[in-house]
């Protein structure tokens, strides 16, 4: 079994562990850069920027006190598991903080509805979760292996944990909670899966044994520490399965709710700019000049099409926002474009 010496751990703990002293090098290094972080990932969020938001997966130091977490699981080290926790914890409050504040200041309009690093994290499934198990194991080997630290930034691109934190700031300042709550989702399953693989690859290389040999107090190591470990992402697994079956029938939705949507378009040639389904909610997009289309048509052609169950939104661009609940034949104006 690959083991590692003395002067790896060493390095590992000066690597994961931030010192208590908040004015010590290694803490002021990590709030200034979260707090950096935290504004690139929120300014590139709302400007729809996906390299200004890998420039916030590289310089966010989340990756730290979580793998840091691992291996004083794995040291049983109780005061640095817990301080790591906290940096955590304090650490993506303080991200979604700044989210909000930058939402309060910058939201658009149409509260992120268009935005596409906002739609590419509010729907967690378990691929998410398969490629956060790949990358967390990736993160932990090339910290057993100096060798191979310099895969390192590209592990921090891989793993999404700043982003979908300024994400939820921004969206808890425009109303949008469940949406909020799913990139919260996502942050969580990164996170379990980090110190899920961590533990595992920092037990496989035998990092408890190399701890005690250079003299580091290493308390006793439980089994059932893995089973909470494994509990934890089992746990996360649950939601993750019910958003991937959901995002599968909100595909199929959205792909038979559009040739409807076209042709009642046609009618008064008007354009189908967009067709989507979020959580059971067709929402479409129609671009054209007054007079506009009646929504009522459009919600008993979906009726017709044996789409009764879905509430509609329809967003007529230039015009208003209607809303057909499911089971009606009557169509309101919305104030607001949030669904």
């Amino acid at each position: 079994m690959p083991t590692v010496d003395a002067v790896a751990v060493r390095r590992m703990t000066d690597t994961l562990f931030i010192e208590r002293a908040p004015r010590s090098p290694s803490s002021t290094r990590f709030w200034v850069l979260l707090v950096l972080a935290a504004v690139i990932a929120g300014a590139g969020v709302i400007g729809d920027s996906t390299a200004t938001v890998i420039g916030a997966m590289i310089v966010a130091p989340l990756m730290t006190p979580i793998l840091g977490s691992a291996l004083a699981l794995v040291l049983a080290d109780r005061s640095q598991v817990v301080r790591c926790v906290l940096l955590v914890l304090g650490g993506a409050l303080a991200v979604v903080a700044i989210g909000m504040l930058l939402g309060w200041l910058l939201a658009p309009p149409d509260a992120f509805a268009s935005n596409s690093q906002v739609s590419s994290r509010i729907s967690p499934r378990l691929i998410d979760l398969l490629a956060a198990l790949a990358t967390g194991t990736v993160g932990a080997f090339a910290l057993v292996r100096a060798d191979i630290s310099d895969t390192l930034p590209g592990v921090a691109i891989a793993i999404s944990l700043v982003p979908p934190l300024a994400v939820t700031g921004l969206l808890l300042t425009v109303g949008r909670y469940h949406d909020a709550s799913e990139s919260a989702l996502l942050f969580a399953t990164n996170v379990a899966a980090i110190v899920a693989t961590g533990t595992i690859v920092f037990l496989f290389y035998g990092v408890r044994g190399a701890a005690e040999e250079s003299g580091y107090a290493v308390g006793r190591f439980h089994g059932r520490t893995l089973v909470a470990v494994a509990a934890v992402v089992l746990l996360i697994a649950v939601p993750l399965t019910a958003g991937t079956m959901t995002v599968a029938r909100d595909r199929t939705l959205a792909a038979d709710a559009r040739p409807v949507a076209e042709k009642w378009a046609s009618t008064g040639k008007w354009q189908i700019a967009s067709v989507e389904a979020r959580n059971g909610v067709v929402v479409i997009g129609v671009l054209g000049l007054p007079p506009q289309p009646a929504p009522t048509a459009l919600r008993a052609a979906l009726d017709r099409a044996g789409m009764s169950d879905a509430d509609l939104e329809l967003h007529l661009v230039g015009g208003r926002t209607h809303w057909c609940p499911a089971d009606t034949d009557t169509c309101t104006v919305k104030k607001s474009s949030v669904s």
